[in-house]
């Protein structure tokens, strides 16, 4: 079982970098819209959706315990250059946007995500740093 979970969690970051690119793929305008709570949602999945990312590549390396500062900022550099990279297909999608604006949220969500985990994990000072220790203890076993 432990295996198993072991390769799902490996095997997340990838499915996800998939799901951003096939999601990014489709016209704006393939979803139904609801006025504001639309935009609203739309606009603050741009926060979550990177940070998503950075936090299954966090994991990806948390289970083989090999999570360090250094491969930390590397994670979050990764995610924000998907961020940017996803920002640059969306130009060329028809009737889908490419803005600035879009990027910094994406970096934004990322670096909140890296600030938790390397405050809590790395310098040992919050409970999510702990949960994380716990999740890498599981998998040494």
């Amino acid at each position: 079982m432990k295996k198993l979970l072991w390769f799902l969690v490996k095997l997340a970051p990838v499915l996800y970098m998939g799901l951003i690119w096939t999601l990014s793929s489709f016209p704006s305008d393939a979803v139904v819209t609801f006025n504001v709570a639309d935009t609203i949602i739309k606009e603050s999945l741009h926060l979550i959706e990177f940070a998503i990312l950075y936090v299954l590549l966090v994991l990806f390396f948390l289970v083989d315990g090999k999570l360090t500062k250094r491969i930390n900022l590397s994670i979050a550099l990764f995610a924000c250059f998907y961020g940017l990279l996803d920002e640059i297909h969306q130009y060329f999608v028809p009737s889908r946007t490419s803005t600035v604006i879009d990027l910094i949220k994406d970096v934004t969500g990322v670096a909140i995500c890296y600030w938790v985990v390397y405050r809590g994990y790395l310098l040992k000072k919050n409970t999510f740093g702990n949960f994380l220790a716990s999740i890498e203890k599981l998998f040494s076993k």
